[in-house]
């Protein structure tokens, strides 16, 4: 079956009314696990970004070294520095109970997971961020994989192995690692296609397959999303989407539980395809105002700035 263009106006119907009756905190919470010592942009962009689409909180949890540095870019992060490196503590068996344990119980205040922006390759920090995983699951949250995630995943598929609410975003490479690992041949499959195979692999998880033009597949249906994007491929473009994502899949928690009123048009098996594909689009078009406003010197953080702009014609279906 070749790939199709979703029904936008049932994507829009996700997202919340702007409204009185609302409290804070019903249009969304959103938690990102990642942040490093050495890389602390990541879980930044993905954390801004899903504020800046519409989100009402978002908890950032990170190692102590990239903590500081977070919260001084924006006061709007709720920051919990719990995570660890195997190199700071002194068992890593106990040091890995705390650590889980000190993050989960936050679980019960958020929608939505985001695993992995500036995560690193630490062997704590990676077996931390799979028992969250874990843990996320029991719970029946949405969970996005993303950056150093998807290497984790790469390591142990069974962590998200036929959990339909996980969706992972790789890029190029880690779609090619993601395949290999899952014994999957590309060249025997039509490019369109492929993203749907490896989904059938994890057992029907969602795959954003990001290139010149994203492929959003499950084990069901495959979606392509081709709206123009910009032409500068700079690091941190992923983890804006990974957050733009992860608001859209916290609207349709939301959306779930009839927070707001509304047709009970969606079912609940084809929120993480819709959230995908209406993720993938505000995102590109970010980048390509940004792009058209800043060229080859063009930043992530111009991008940040271009969300609302983005969503705006989103919604009301302009280019």
């Amino acid at each position: 079956m070749p790939p199709k263009i979703p029904d936008i106006s049932k994507i829009r119907q996700l997202i919340p009314p702007l409204s009185s009756s609302m409290h804070k905190g019903q249009a969304g919470r959103v938690g990102v696990v990642g942040g490093s010592e050495d890389y602390t942009g990541a879980p930044y962009f993905s954390a801004i970004a899903a504020m800046k689409i519409g989100v009402d909180l978002c908890h950032v949890f990170c190692e102590p070294g990239a903590g500081t540095v977070i919260k001084s870019y924006s006061p709007d992060l709720i920051v919990h520095p719990y995570m660890r490196t195997k190199e700071k503590v002194e068992s890593q068996n106990s040091g890995l109970k705390e650590i889980v344990d000190r993050v989960s119980t936050v679980f019960s205040r958020l929608h939505v997971l985001v695993v992995g922006p500036g995560l690193s390759r630490d062997e704590l920090m990676l077996d931390s961020a799979k028992e969250l995983i874990l843990k996320a699951r029991e719970k029946n949250m949405a969970i996005v994989v993303d950056g150093d995630g998807l290497y984790l995943i790469q390591q142990h598929p069974e962590t998200v192995k036929d959990y339909k609410k996980a969706v992972l975003t790789p890029n190029i490479v880690e779609f090619q690692r993601l395949c290999e690992k899952m014994n999957i041949n590309a060249k025997d499959h039509p490019k369109e296609e492929v993203a749907q195979q490896l989904s059938k692999s994890l057992g029907g998880v969602t795959i954003v397959q990001k290139g010149p033009e994203d492929y959003i597949a499950n084990a069901d249906e495959v979606f392509q999303c081709n709206v123009k994007g910009g032409l500068k491929r700079m690091g941190g473009q992923g983890d804006i989407l990974s957050g733009i994502i992860a608001a859209f899949l916290a609207w349709g928690k939301g959306y779930e539980d009839g927070v707001w009123e509304h047709s009970n048009e969606i079912d609940s098996k084809d929120i993480a395809m819709y959230a995908a594909w209406g993720a993938c689009a505000i995102s590109r078009t970010s980048s390509r105002l940004a792009f058209e406003k800043y060229g080859r010197g063009v930043l992530t953080s111009h991008m940040v700035e271009e969300i609302g702009e983005s969503y705006d014609l989103f919604v009301k279906d302009k280019k």
